[in-house]
């Protein structure tokens, strides 16, 4: 039974359909849903720290998914920013860290920016949770 879900978006169209499942799954088992961004960090060592995309766009993604979720039944939407060198390892340790039993992720689109969230990204998420994985096409 799933009591805990979590699902990264990108906001590109597949990342959607996979807010769109958790979010119809949250509805269902009443299950507490967290939609998460994962800023990937670049550089760093001996230069600055760069952040795949501004605050402004962290926040203007997870809102397209928060009402994206409600528009499918989710009652209790959790929004997470999470921070990491590589997205697939930031979402395993988060759910880890914080008792998620169930994430749900997209894939489709392998070109350009959408490879951040989607992909072999999906893959990695499989090979490394602890947990149930869905892929939502």
């Amino acid at each position: 039974m799933t009591h805990k879900i979590l699902c990264p978006t990108d906001g590109t169209d597949h990342s959607n359909i996979a807010v769109a499942y958790a979010a119809e799954l949250a509805a269902q088992t009443g299950a507490p849903l967290s939609i998460c961004v994962v800023n990937v960090a670049h550089g760093g060592a001996k230069g600055p720290l760069i952040h795949h995309w501004t605050d402004a766009e962290v926040v203007a993604i997870l809102d397209a998914a928060v009402a994206l979720a409600g528009e499918r039944g989710a009652k209790e939407v959790k929004r997470v920013d999470i921070v990491s060198r590589e997205a697939a390892a930031g979402v395993v340790h988060y759910a880890e860290q914080n008792g998620y039993d169930h994430i749900v992720v997209g894939t489709g689109d392998k070109r350009g920016i959408s490879r951040l969230m989607l992909g072999s990204v999906a893959a990695d998420v499989m090979a490394r949770a602890h947990c149930t994985v869905t892929v939502a096409r």
